[in-house]
């Protein structure tokens, strides 16, 4: 697997939006709302890279299942049962890429009423964008490479991986085992 971003440069990346996040939300209600399952490890070092008070919420969205493109229509599968109305949420988000997933998480984030509701993704593939989405705290811009490690994952494999790396696509027809 070709490495994309070490650990190292990741870790300095996230402890830089963490700062701006803290000094943009000092003295407000803010939860994070991690977007399951890719961004989990995002989350987790971003919230401690914050440093203010904060509530960690979950929301899961689906649109890649095992494949390595997006099947085009995103699946919510689990909302928070506690009560986002009035606070500040901010959705973080591992990658935004076509932007549908992001947009519809965004859609139903806002039927909670908060107070105000931003984004922030670690990823972002500007050649594969098909809605557009404001992405208010940006990791990286990277191409149209398939990447996991670091939360993100192939058919479930490789979120455990500290840095990012890219996997590369199966040229040719589709076999039984890439159907």
């Amino acid at each position: 697997m070709e490495p994309l971003l070490s650990a190292e440069t990741i870790a300095a990346r996230v402890g830089e939006l963490g700062r701006e996040i803290a000094h943009d939300y000092q003295g407000r209600d803010l939860v994070l709302v991690c977007s399951l399952k890719g961004a989990f490890v995002f989350t987790a070092d971003l919230a401690r890279a914050i440093g203010i008070p904060l509530r960690i919420e979950f929301i899961r969205a689906e649109s890649y299942g095992d494949a390595m493109d997006s099947s085009g229509e995103v699946r919510i599968r689990e909302v928070t049962d506690r009560a986002l109305d009035g606070c500040d949420l901010l959705l973080v988000e591992d990658i935004v890429d076509t932007g549908r997933t992001a947009t519809r998480l965004l859609e139903v984030l806002r039927a909670h009423k908060p107070a105000s509701l931003k984004l922030a993704s670690l990823l972002y593939k500007p050649s594969r964008q098909i809605v557009s989405v404001p992405v208010d705290y940006l990791g990286f811009t990277i191409g149209d490479e398939f990447v996991v490690g670091y939360g993100m994952d192939h058919a479930g494999w490789h979120r455990n991986l500290p840095y990012l790396g890219v996997v590369q696509r199966p040229s040719g027809p589709p076999t039984e085992a890439r159907r």
